[in-house]
């Protein structure tokens, strides 16, 4: 069912948003101090019984220097430097195994799947831990991980490594690095959003039913995973409500989306309760750069997969030519 405002008012959805007086400065000092870490990106071949694949296994240094994995696949034979996309994985998952993402180096890209930190325990299997777990108490999940402060807060670590994967597939030496693209969906679409307003170089952002925008007003909205850890960890710790929403706003798209400059592409689901389409629309709705969206008016957090897929595919291909 929906379980949102109405088409018409959620094209007109535009909350205004809690911004630290900080907000910038937060974020220059911590990508100045993330690149004071070597990059060190490594490409170890991998035999991934692909006949017209090429697969490597990525390590490179991400936020505190720590090493972050993922898989480059890369079209067989391609003649010149090739554009790249760089996709970022939903709440829960890691990066699997190559084979589980075909679909952008099947169209001709060089494809650099990120693993995420902590995470690949809940579906697809990951291989990176996070070094930097010990930051008080937290509801299980990563919402609340790191909470009573943003410099200890999980995603900003996990923003970080987002804009150091694309460092990474710049550094492979089959890549454009002028043609580069971002993307992923829920989490993976809330860390697309985030690093498309960290940089202002990207060719293309597509953020597909994206997590972690308008974090308030989701946490107040719906009571599924993962933005009711917000809600049990507040119930144990009533009198920081200000605390809890000022830190999340460091790492709101709602805030990172105004700043980001490259064309995008969202996708809502209307009947999405997991990522209720009036957290997409704020975030769509302040997004900086020109923009488009797919309204998929009868799904849910799934967004319409495969028809989505084949519009990101046409999307991309005059922004990556």
């Amino acid at each position: 069912m929906l379980v949102d405002l109405p088409l018409a008012e959620l094209v007109e959805y535009r909350p205004e948003p809690l911004l630290p007086a900080d907000f910038d400065a937060f974020w220059e000092r911590t990508l100045d101090d993330a690149r004071g870490f070597p990059l060190e990106a490594t490409f170890e071949p991998v035999d991934a019984g692909l006949r017209t694949i090429d697969t490597y296994d990525v390590t490179f240094r991400g936020f505190g220097g720590h090493p972050i994995k993922g898989w480059l696949n890369v079209p067989r034979g391609a003649d010149g430097p090739l554009a790249a996309v760089v996709e970022y994985i939903g709440y829960g998952g890691g990066r699997g195994l190559p084979h589980d993402w075909l679909v952008f180096s099947a169209a001709g890209y060089a494809h650099l799947v990120m693993d995420t930190r902590g995470q690949g325990g809940s579906w697809l299997a990951g291989d990176t831990p996070d070094p930097a777990t010990t930051a008080g108490s937290h509801h299980p999940g990563f919402l609340t991980l790191g909470i009573e402060h943003p410099d200890n807060h999980y995603y900003r670590r996990l923003y970080v490594d987002g804009v150091r994967a694309v460092e990474a597939v710049r550094a492979f030496p089959g890549v454009d690095p002028a043609r580069v693209a971002v993307l992923g969906s829920s989490q993976g679409g809330g860390i697309t959003i985030a690093v498309a307003g960290l940089l202002d170089d990207l060719r293309a952002a597509l953020p597909c039913v994206p997590f972690l925008c308008d974090m308030r007003r989701a946490s107040e909205l719906v009571d599924t995973h993962p933005y009711v850890e917000i809600a049990h960890y507040l119930r144990s710790h009533p009198r920081r409500v200000d605390e809890v929403f000022g830190t999340l706003a460091y790492f709101d798209g709602v805030n990172l989306a105004a700043r980001a400059t490259a064309p995008a592409l969202f996708s809502v689901g209307l009947m999405d309760d997991i990522c209720p389409p009036s957290t997409v629309f704020a975030a769509y709705n302040h997004y900086g750069g020109d923009k488009d969206i797919r309204v998929w008016q009868f799904s849910g957090h799934e967004g319409a997969p495969s028809p989505h897929v084949e519009e990101q595919l046409r999307y991309l291909g005059p922004r990556l030519a």
